[in-house]
Parts: C-alpha cells; structure tokens; sequence
C-alpha cells in the first residue's frame, strides 16, 4: 500500500486506469491517515473519467456481527429511504443521493412480490451528518389483507460526516445522463401508455352501419306492430322525395 498510494483526488489516473481495466463505472476507496481518518471515497465514472467523486468520514460504525438479529439474504434488492431536506435542497448533498441510489439498487425488475420486500436501507440527513441505516422488514398479521410492518436493524450501521467533493459540471452531468440512441425504446405507433403503466392500443376500421349490427334477439326489444307501421311510412315517403 505504502508503494502505490493512491490519493483520489490529487491524482485521479490510477482510479481511471483501474475502471478501464475493469470496466466499471462505479468505485469504492477506503484510507485512513491522521489528517483524514476512516476516510471513504465513493464516485462514479463516464467515458472512464472521473464524473463525481465524494469523501466521506466514518464517525461511528456497527458491523453485522455486533447486531445479533437474522439477515436477509445474499443479493436481496433492497429499498431506498431518504430522509432530510438537505437531500433535496444541497447540491452536495443531492449529488450524494444519486451517488448511493447507483450504488444500491441492484438491478432493474418488472415485477417483485411482496415476500420480496424485506431489505430497507435508510439514509438520514441532519445536522451536518448522514446517518446509513440497515433495517429487515417484517410482514406481521393485522387481522386485514394489508401485513403490518415493522424493521428491525440488521446492521451495518454507520455515522458519516461529508468532507471533499469533486462534482461535475452541469453540462457534463447532463450528458452523462443521456440514453444512446441503441438503447431507447422503439416507439410504437397507436400504442401509448398511461401513468400506471397500462398500454392502450388505437384500432383504425371502417365506419361501420351500427343498424345493421346483428344483435341477441330478446322478447322486450322486439318492434311493436305501430311502430313498424310509421318506420314503413317514413321510409315509403323517404322514396318518394328521392323520386
């Protein structure tokens, strides 16, 4: 370690070097020194360049072992909880929130059952502080369809304090968020979704005569002998207008 220090953000070439061989986007670097100790770096890449980069100092930390409760399972997708209007407010702190929402939530579904649900990471800003929070949720009877819930922490637990940032620019960030053109969906014609996600799909037919429309036959929709009588009339003076 002594021979190839690495220092993030004095020198980011190492860290690009390493996500080209690797090809990863998203990195990890713990250190710790006087100056900065239990220091670590979280950030991501684009185009193997260093996009944001953010430093973060380890106040408190709770390992797995030392909560003694039972675990979820290896590769759960968990949900994300953010708490603090410094998550919405901060640049900073908005940056972060992207940051960790890359970094923990696993990959994309369609669907998930509700069994699924039992992995909760909660994240809490206040005061100068983040707060990570590991709980598993547990679907207690409450005598309806709707479980009751409850978390009980699980570990790990950690208090951080926010230190260096290295933030790209806005018109960077914009055009890293943007879709290749490969990768966007096909539109397809006369199909349109709604908000819920249900697909609608547009029918073109010809205009159809809707009187001609064969029908179940019923006793109560039967035409009475009156009213045939005048639709005879009106068609025979129809005719003769015509002629």
């Amino acid at each position: 370690m002594w021979k190839n220090i690495t220092r993030p953000f004095e020198d980011q070439t190492s860290l690009e070097f390493f996500s080209k061989k690797s090809d990863c986007s998203l990195f990890m670097f713990g250190s710790h020194n006087k100056k900065r100790p239990n220091n670590l770096v979280i950030g991501r890449m684009y185009d193997y360049h260093v996009l944001d980069m953010i430093e973060l100092g380890i106040e408190k930390f709770v390992s797995l072992k030392d909560i003694k409760n039972s675990k979820c399972p290896e590769g759960t997708k968990p949900m994300l909880i953010f708490a603090g209007d410094d998550f919405d407010v901060t640049e900073d702190y908005r940056r972060l929130k992207s940051l960790l929402i890359d970094f923990f939530r696993g990959p994309t579904v369609s669907n998930i059952r509700l069994a699924g649900l039992e992995y909760v990471l909660h994240f809490t800003a206040l005061n100068g502080k983040i707060y990570f929070r590991s709980y598993k949720l547990l679907l207690k009877k409450s005598g309806c369809r709707t479980p009751r819930i409850e978390l009980e922490e699980m570990g790990p637990s950690l208090d951080l304090v926010l230190r260096r940032t290295h933030l790209a620019s806005d018109d960077l960030y914009k055009l890293s968020m943007k879709m290749p053109k490969a990768l966007k969906p096909k539109k397809k014609k006369n199909i349109s979704h709604d908000t819920f996600g249900t697909t609608y799909g547009r029918i073109h037919m010809q205009k159809q005569d809707l009187s001609k429309l064969q029908t179940r036959k019923m006793k109560g929709l039967k035409k009475r002998p009156a009213e045939r009588i005048t639709e005879d009339q009106e068609k025979k003076s129809k005719r003769i207008k015509k002629n």
